[in-house]
């Protein structure tokens, strides 16, 4: 019977939005508009799924009492009305729908531009209360100045791409983009200080984070030219308001076009409304009503595809996911989590260092989560707390675990291998994997030992000495206690040295059984494994 999700939409949704939820009888939805915090969290445990824009906040305690919660989507870009470590925590997947509103917001962060430069809010004002002063609003052109765009998102982009139609000069300042992929499009790719020193007019579009709060503050606005102008249509809090406040009081900045403030809607007191030099609108940047509608469509969508399918889009706690992606890398998540759970049953004391290794085809794999789902499987067998993809690698980190990953597209027996490696305190253990070309699984190695079976069920490893009779007696004592065996795989580091034999068997051998191999001479050491 198909599994039933129940969705709660605490914010208005465009109707566009909650017919992609009418389609999938797998949903049902509930709006309840207005929430505050508290009231969110006395209903939030009874939701698999949260639809939101910026008027719910998901705070922590929220979070905690969200018991089944799977994912929250935002329609909109900015997620810093959801508090993401606690959710990540929890393994709740937080997704935003960034492309929806992205022109929308764009076209806005232009519009306040040409708007600043041209003085066109006074002018209106002013011709409304019967003036006509041409010469008080003469402005200022955009074409051959330079705009600095910070941040070069999909925004940003899309900013830049309008602003060079305008004939104006581009420079960008992005930490995680190349020059040369800024110069494909026609963007000179700078330095935070160049950007400030240089450009005539400063956009941001960056998202809200500890590391772009106070972004543009008074250092920033020190280093560049009198008479700049700073737009800001992302996020209240990277522009530091009264550093800017009272830059255009001293003259160095010539005005501000802003629609996000630090608190919104920001008080009737506020520095920056007293200046006319500013102007402002209250949060605007996706209000279109095609904005609207895409965003409503994208995250409800997103959120479906999720729920019924497992597809992960545009999350800002975990790697993408499509059904693509999932279709390569569904066998290796699979057996990435099963090397993850073996290797918990070997070690004796809390991992400090896991290291996962790609081998071959699964090189080229992207890994953040196929080394995620190691941490599952490896964590979920001696930590009491639920597990997932999404909340494992943040968990393993938080108890100081160190995670490393390598590479290696070398051939060698298998085509796809994944091995795994743990440090602890008492020992090291290593096992290793393969994804066969029908995409079924193989264990290959344990600790050294080259081994092949499939990892599914019930295992007996036995260690013992490499001599004769070893099978024999195994097979005769686990006939007696009425478990059958379905497999053997052996592996030995020499002959006549150290064997380690790999029963698959049918049903789990109890304490007594494992006793009572380790009184056959031979055997060093026995233990049940469960795939």
């Amino acid at each position: 019977m198909a599994e039933n999700f129940r969705v709660l939409l605490s914010d208005t949704l465009a109707p566009q939005g909650i017919e992609v939820l009418k389609r999938y009888p797998q949903l049902s939805y509930e709006i309840r508009t207005g929430l505050k915090p508290a009231e969110l969290a006395g209903i939030i445990g009874d939701y698999d799924a949260l639809l939101i824009r910026s008027g719910t906040k998901v705070t922590k305690e929220v979070i905690e009492h969200a018991k089944r919660l799977r994912v929250i989507g935002r329609a909109g870009v900015g997620v810093d009305n959801v508090d993401i470590p606690p959710a990540t925590r929890r393994g709740i997947v937080v997704m935003n729908s960034p492309l929806g509103n992205s022109i929308t917001t764009a076209e806005h962060a232009i519009s306040m531009m040409m708007a600043l430069a041209r003085h066109i809010p006074a002018a209106n004002f002013s011709i409304h209360a019967g003036k006509w002063e041409r010469s008080k609003f003469t402005g200022a052109e955009v074409c051959n100045k330079t705009l600095g765009v910070i941040g070069l998102g999909n925004i940003g982009r899309i900013v830049a791409d309008r602003a060079i139609g305008l004939k104006m000069h581009v420079i960008g300042y992005d930490p995680i983009l190349t020059a040369e992929a800024a110069a494909r499009i026609g963007i000179e790719l700078v330095a935070l200080d160049e950007l400030f020193a240089r450009s005539d007019f400063v956009t941001v579009h960056t998202p809200l984070t500890d590391d772009t709060r106070g972004l543009v503050d008074a250092a920033a606005i020190a280093k560049m030219r009198k008479g700049v102008r700073i737009v800001n249509c992302a996020r209240g809090g990277i522009v530091d308001e009264q550093a800017l406040a009272d830059a255009i009081v001293a003259g160095k900045v010539a005005g501000a076009a802003l629609d996000v403030f630090v608190e919104e809607p920001p008080p009737k007191d506020h520095p920056l409304l007293k200046l006319d030099a500013v102007i402002a609108t209250p949060h605007l940047g996706a209000a279109t009503d095609e904005a609207q509608v895409q965003v409503a469509i994208d995250i409800a969508q997103q959120v479906a595809d999720f729920l019924i399918e497992g597809t992960i889009r545009n999350a800002v706690n975990f790697p993408a996911m499509s059904p693509q992606d999932l279709e390569v890398i569904g066998p290796h998540l699979a057996l990435a989590e099963k090397l993850g759970s073996l290797a918990a049953q070997l070690i004796t004391s809390a991992p400090l260092k896991v290291s996962v290794s790609f081998g071959g085809e699964a090189a080229e794999i992207k890994p953040d989560a196929i080394t995620a789902a190691v941490l599952k499987g490896l964590m979920s067998g001696f930590l009491d707390e639920e597990f997932n993809t999404v909340n494992a690698p943040y968990i393993a980190r938080e108890r100081g675990i160190v995670i490393s990953e390598t590479r290696s597209s070398e051939a060698n027996d298998y085509r796809n291998t994944l091995s795994v490696a743990v440090h602890t305190s008492a020992g090291d253990h290593d096992v290793a994997g393969a994804v066969l070309q029908n995409r079924a699984m193989r264990l290959i190695r344990i600790d050294g030992y080259r081994v092949e079976a499939v990892p599914e069920g019930y295992f007996l490893m036995l260690h013992n000495r490499d001599v004769p009779g070893v099978v024999g007696a195994v097979g005769t004592l686990l006939g007696e206690a009425g478990i059958n065996i379905a497999g053997l795989k052996l592996g030995r580091d020499r002959v006549g040295g150290t064997a380690l034999s790999l029963i698959e068997i049918d049903s789990a051998a109890s304490q007594t059984v494992l006793d009572k191999l380790r009184t056959l001479s031979a055997i060093t050491s026995a233990a049940l494994l469960k795939l």
